[in-house]
């Protein structure tokens, strides 16, 4: 017979630590909606109001452009979720933490795409992906760029467990991915570290000044 107890008190931890957190939770919650907000109207703007330019760039001009709509689509989906789940599940003490963190990094981001009125490449393939998905799909939002960004949030996050390999090698993956698509250009990949890097400092520096990590 299998020894059920070891999950039964597995589980009860991880409810303890959800209850303990529930008010942070709620709060980092609530901010990452507004952060969404913001990601949609920027995403808005640049699609369809803002003046966009189209620039040349040296490595699309000799790389691409490949149909790796898959990856893009796919890619992204499981890179993002398992942001959001992951520590759900295995780091629930940091659930707010990273919901915090994906926050700034979302409110960063459409601050720069609204600054920064760069076209979506001419020759850039076509993103085919499924119905549900047709609401956040924006053209020009260039940059920096989230496929990048949001991978490597994950693996400054989570840079003590062995998943951090995972979201290193995700960003680097996406990265290969938008560029082979021209769906960004190469400061929009290159540039996405350091402004991540930038963002997760930051975000450290207001989580310790807003007291949002439960001694």
């Amino acid at each position: 017979m299998i020894d059920t107890s070891y999950f039964i008190n597995k589980f009860h931890e991880w409810r303890r630590e959800i209850w303990e957190h529930k008010y942070l939770i709620l709060i980092s919650l609530i901010i990452f909606a507004l952060a969404m907000s913001t990601d949609f109207m920027a995403g808005d703007y640049v699609s369809y109001k803002a003046h966009v330019v189209n620039v040349h760039d040296i490595i699309l001009d000799h790389f691409g452009p490949y149909n790796l709509n898959f990856f893009y689509v796919w890619g992204f989906v499981i890179f993002f979720w398992s942001l959001c789940l992951y520590p759900f599940f295995f780091k629930t003490k940091k659930i707010h933490i990273a919901l915090f963190q994906l926050s700034i990094l979302t409110i960063l981001r459409s601050l720069f795409i609204v600054l920064t009125h760069l076209q979506t490449p001419s020759d850039a393939i076509r993103v085919v992906a499924p119905q549900l998905f047709n609401v956040l799909k924006f053209s020009n939002d260039q940059f920096f760029s989230g496929h990048v960004a949001i991978p490597f949030l994950g693996f400054l996050l989570f840079k003590e467990s062995k998943i951090k390999y995972f979201f290193l090698i995700g960003s680097i993956i996406m990265g290969i991915t938008v560029l082979g698509m021209h769906q960004h250009y190469s400061i929009d990949v290159f540039g996405a570290f350091f402004i991540t890097y930038g963002s997760y400092k930051i975000g450290e520096w207001l989580i310790k000044k807003l007291k949002l990590v439960k001694v």
